[in-house]
């Protein structure tokens, strides 16, 4: 009988072991997020506008950074939720959403209505050709969750006094949301906050005492306010905060979006494998909606010529091709328009016509930040502007 134990045995060590991998591989979801918010209340306070607006939108924790994400569409399809991201920046005014796969919440926790995507209207604006550099729109960073980002100067959140940043738009009297700025006049110091939320700020150390703000919001001309921190007749809200409302002009009528998930291998044309899904979801929107036309802009984090390599002959968009990758020295201008000119090569490769399409290289001439800073890597970016719909 002993010959027919050990057959047993290795079945049943090969029913566990091939029951393991099955316990672990969970798939990851996916959501289409247009805010995160370190406080509860500002959470509920923006879910709450985007319903207004006709989204079904919900909101969960992020566990791992503690933050509350305020999400549009949860999938487990990473493409479908891609194709909604494009819609959204191009369609709304959430141009910082993006897409965050991963695990939020708990379970039974922050349920509400089964999530629908909502009905998008094309912008129905005329819109035109940009004017000179001198008037371009200075785009956010790509979104990122801040957590992720070394600060050189983090303000402390729990101590000092409660301030809510107000960013306005002149033209229609809009709440805008995004990333800003905050440092003392002069100083080479920054730290990021995010606008509509209350942030708690320690005194300042300069003589004046006080703050200078700084927005570089999509769409409208960068601007500032320099702020007293101590005014007992400032405006307060409900939680006794501080408001401060700074105001934001047009700069073009031109519908801008930052492609945050497209990125270069350094100092080359060529993308990594990560910005396929992005414009794949661009390329959907532009075979959806026949009238839109776009324009490329591709940037880089300095002036000065470099070693590089460009596409050449290959016809690898999304990998080193040491037999088809040209190498050569060349400005950053080149750089740049060399990328806007791949991209436009990979949407022409999937049906979209080239005569649909433009670019424009713009070399280092519109950084968001300084060249040599822990943010300069994200000087290296592209832009589509839409100018036809």
């Amino acid at each position: 009988m002993m010959p027919l134990r050990l057959p047993l045995v290795v079945l049943l060590l090969a029913f566990i072991s091939a029951s393991v991998p099955a316990q672990n591989s969970i798939q990851p979801k996916h959501y289409v997020v247009i805010g995160a918010f370190r406080m509860l209340d500002n959470a509920v306070r923006f879910t709450t506008m985007a319903n207004k607006k006709g989204f079904t939108t919900q909101y969960a924790i992020n566990p791992a950074r503690q933050l509350y994400y305020v999400y549009i569409l949860d999938t487990d399809e990473k493409q479908k939720a891609f194709n909604l991201l494009i819609k959204i920046k191009v369609e709304t005014n959430y141009k910082d959403a993006w897409v965050f796969s991963g695990k939020l919440g708990k379970e039974d926790i922050f349920k509400s209505a089964p999530i629908v995507e909502p009905k998008l209207r094309p912008v129905k604006e005329p819109v035109v050709a940009p004017p000179p550099i001198k008037d371009t729109v200075r785009i956010s960073p790509p979104q990122i969750d801040s957590a992720l980002i070394k600060k050189p100067a983090e303000i402390k959140k729990t101590k000092g006094l409660p301030f809510y940043i107000k960013v306005l738009s002149k033209e229609d009297g809009k709440e805008l949301f995004g990333n800003l700025q905050l440092q003392e006049p002069g100083g080479t110091q920054y730290a990021a906050i995010k606008s509509g939320e209350i942030v708690y700020m320690e005194a300042p150390k300069n003589k004046r005492g006080t703050y200078n703000v700084i927005a570089q919001l999509p769409g409208y001309k960068q601007s500032n306010l320099v702020f007293p921190y101590s005014n007992g007749a400032a405006e307060r809200g409900s939680q006794n905060e501080v408001i401060i409302t700074l105001t934001l002009t047009k700069s073009r009528k031109g519908d801008y979006v930052d492609f945050n998930n497209v990125h270069f291998f350094k100092n080359t044309s060529v993308m990594q494998a990560e910005s396929q899904n992005e414009l794949d979801g661009l390329v959907n929107l532009l075979k959806e909606n026949l009238k839109y036309k776009i324009k490329i802009y591709g940037h880089c984090n300095g002036k000065q010529a470099r070693e590089s390599y460009t596409l050449g002959t290959s016809t690898k968009f999304f990998a080193m091709d040491p037999t088809g990758n040209k190498k050569e020295t060349i400005s950053s201008k080149e750089l740049s328009l060399a990328r806007a000119e791949t991209i436009k090569s990979y949407l022409v490769q999937q049906g979209i016509e080239a005569k649909r399409i433009s670019t424009k290289g713009e070399g280092g001439k519109v950084p968001l930040y300084p060249e040599g800073g822990t943010l300069g890597q994200y000087n290296d970016r592209v832009e589509v502007e839409f100018v036809k719909n």
